[in-house]
């Protein structure tokens, strides 16, 4: 839908057949070709459909590994990874953007079976893998997703069953890590297990996959149901589903959860994951899932208890995806939190109030809800951005600890280790 509109607006084609009214016989594509005012289609070779080009006033058709593909002149410029253009041992970019004309053409154009050359007026030239363009191309982009998931309702879970890691396993080998965060990234929830249960030793724990993220509630904290914070968590309550710091303008990544002790009944943890549940929206009630991730709500954590006192406001949808595929990447539901709606005109609050119903219905279907008991010495990660969490009601004393995660981070360890994250 996102790319749709996209291409409404840029006036792209949705396919090549019939967009070019002047069109020439293919030519061998490893003659230079000097850009005419005709388009014309070219081709690695004679007889080899792999790779067409045809050049337009303003832009590069490429038509390779079945993708076709459009390219403006300055982005083609602008993206030249010659040693003069860009720092292979940084990985930064050299040129300057600002100094590319804007109206600039390419004095002539060759590709082979592998590479596309340009030149440039001024004598430049530059060489892109077509492999690269392909991987790189708005079109190849909006193909792809950029985090793989898993998407699950609690018997999809436990079918898989998702293996919780050792903790030595964690913290002294690669594999051991890696096999967590490929279980995290997948599923958006994964466990330690035999973690010695005290605060310091979770802060190691954590500290294995990133920084902690410093909040008003600290670095690390402790849990108990004593109101030391204006915050309903800090009660015996049950919790509805949520995510946390929805109040934040950028939320959380991951939170950590460690039981330290609990003497009594109850208390069990509630997990649902929020991207399963937009997928229902989206399959059944597509307009509802385009209207949560376009309407700005805000959310407000007001707090005056003791010596605490804060006045934190986040802005931003329920649903959060990337325009060019439409791949949800963030969810922002918390009841609790939201503050007034006055953000919108009255006829699309209403709207807002049926697709908000439709969410929170797939929310709490019972089939959805994975429900875990946390003990002492097993360690749960939670992707805040993804996996809602909620608490039954609880007797006797309970305590936990944990802290937030800078989301970057973990992603960054992740990729060190060569997962697609």
């Amino acid at each position: 839908m996102w790319c749709r509109r996209l291409a409404c607006l840029f006036k792209v084609p949705c396919r090549l057949s019939g967009s070019t009214r002047h069109r020439s016989p293919w030519l061998p594509c490893d003659r230079r070709t000097v850009l005419t005012a005709v388009a014309r289609w070219h081709h690695t070779a004679p007889e080899s459909l792999k790779c067409a080009w045809q050049l337009h006033g303003d832009h590069l058709e490429l038509r390779y590994a079945n993708t076709l593909m459009r390219f403006d002149f300055v982005w083609l410029r602008d993206h030249c990874r010659s040693a003069s253009c860009y720092n292979a041992k940084t990985n930064q970019r050299s040129l300057d953007t600002a100094s590319v004309d804007l109206g600039i053409k390419p004095k002539a154009v060759r590709v082979d079976e592998t590479t596309l050359f340009l030149t440039w007026p001024d004598g430049h030239v530059t060489r892109y893998g077509l492999e690269w363009l392909v991987k790189n191309s708005y079109e190849g982009q909006k193909q792809q997703v950029m985090h793989p998931r898993i998407l699950w309702n609690a018997e999809i879970y436990r079918q898989a069953q998702v293996p919780s890691i050792d903790c030595r396993s964690f913290l002294e080998t690669d594999e051991g890590l890696k096999e967590f965060l490929q279980n995290f990234l997948l599923y958006g929830i994964a466990f330690v297990e035999n973690v010695t249960p005290t605060k310091e030793d979770t802060e190691i724990l954590a500290e294995r996959v990133s920084l902690i993220r410093e909040t008003i509630y600290g670095r690390m904290w402790y849990f108990t149901s004593d109101f030391s914070r204006g915050d309903t968590a800090y009660t015996k309550l049950a919790l509805d589903r949520h995510t946390d710091t929805t109040y934040f303008q950028e939320p959380c990544g991951i939170q950590v959860f460690h039981c330290l002790k609990h003497e009594g009944t109850g208390g069990r943890t509630l997990l649902v994951d929020g991207f399963y549940a937009a997928e229902q929206v989206l399959r059944q009630a597509p307009d509802q899932f385009e209207l949560l991730s376009k309407v700005p709500l805000k959310h407000e954590y007001v707090e005056n208890v003791g010596d605490c006192h804060n006045h934190m406001i986040g802005v931003g949808p329920v649903l959060n995806v990337y325009p060019w595929n439409n791949e949800l990447y963030l969810i922002r539901y918390n009841n609790y939190d939201r503050a007034v709606i006055n953000t919108v005109p009255y006829d699309v609050v209403h709207r807002w109030y049926a697709a908000h119903r439709t969410l929170t219905a797939e929310l709490r279907r019972p089939e959805n809800e994975l429900w875990v008991k946390l003990k002492p010495g097993k360690a749960l990660f939670i992707d805040n951005w993804r996996v809602l969490h909620g608490r039954e009601a609880f007797t006797g004393y309970r305590q936990l600890c944990g802290c937030y995660l800078t989301r970057d981070d973990v992603l960054n360890t992740a990729r060190l280790l060569g997962l697609q994250a």
